[in-house]
């Protein structure tokens, strides 16, 4: 096909997660859909087996150089707070170490390589620490934040519905996006299922949106010399039918199509 109408290799990054005893690989349906329709790339399964710097197998350039985009995404997981100088997990929290390995890494390799960048809930989580930046590692223990995590037990179209309000900061890329997009930029309800969240923003991240109870939404990496934005809502539900978020889908699609046309 011509060059013009490349379609770019989003890498997507999974998580490492036990199912019925055996460990597995895994990355939901809806990150594949939403960087098919939302971003017109072609999604790129990678798994979380660490990279040349962290002791494992991908050769972290190499990899880049083959992918136009990178999506970090979210997961049951949480990044383990050694990663932040923060203090152990308390027994049951959930982590993943080899995606540990596998994304912080990436995020700063990416970076320095002009991949776009895209990271949701864990994901943007992920792009904080691995510049120098802390979480909450539990959000919900915070005086004056609601509680943030999942509706285990409520339907599918609850659990990832609009859940509370989010704003752009003015004079932010984001606020600047949504009006070019015709979209209020103060007017967003976002979904929320998570437990972590951002607290301390590392050196070059800047705060693009919040949510009503001050909570980190979204941030951009100023020093990035592509696309590199992450959300902490679960963007990928709403890649066609969230106004904002298809926005978001569509920007990363555009940077990484101009990366695989170069």
């Amino acid at each position: 096909m011509p060059a013009s109408n490349q379609r770019p290799l989003i890498g997507i990054v999974g998580d490492m997660r036990q199912f019925n005893g055996i460990d597995v690989h895994g990355v939901s349906h809806r990150y594949v859909t939403a960087v098919i329709d939302g971003s017109d790339g072609i999604p790129v399964l990678l798994a979380s087996i660490g990279t040349d710097e962290t002791g494992g197998l991908y050769p972290t350039a190499a990899l880049l150089d083959r992918l136009d985009g990178l999506l970090l995404t979210g997961g049951r997981s949480n990044v383990e707070p050694h990663h932040y100088d923060g203090p152990p997990f308390r027994d049951g929290t959930l982590r993943d170490p080899l995606r540990d390995a596998t994304t912080l890494p990436l995020v700063r390799a990416a970076l320095a390589a002009g991949v776009p960048l895209f990271g949701i809930c864990r994901g943007i989580q992920e792009m904080n620490v691995a510049l120098g930046g802390s979480l909450h590692p539990y959000l919900w223990e915070v005086e004056g934040v609601r509680d943030h995590r999942m509706r285990i037990n409520a339907p599918l179209e609850d659990r990832v519905g609009p859940r509370h309000p989010m704003r752009c900061v003015p004079g932010g890329w984001f606020e600047r996006w949504a009006r070019d997009a015709g979209l209020d930029p103060q007017g967003f309800m976002v979904n929320s299922l998570h437990g972590q969240g951002l607290d301390r923003l590392a050196p070059g991240v800047i705060l693009e949106a919040v949510a009503d109870d001050g909570v980190v939404e979204g941030i951009r990496i100023g020093t990035a010399r592509a696309f590199a934005v992450g959300v902490q809502w679960h963007a990928e539900h709403g890649a066609r039918g969230h106004p904002f978020s298809e926005v978001l889908f569509a920007r990363f699609g555009e940077a990484c199509r101009a990366r695989a046309i170069a």
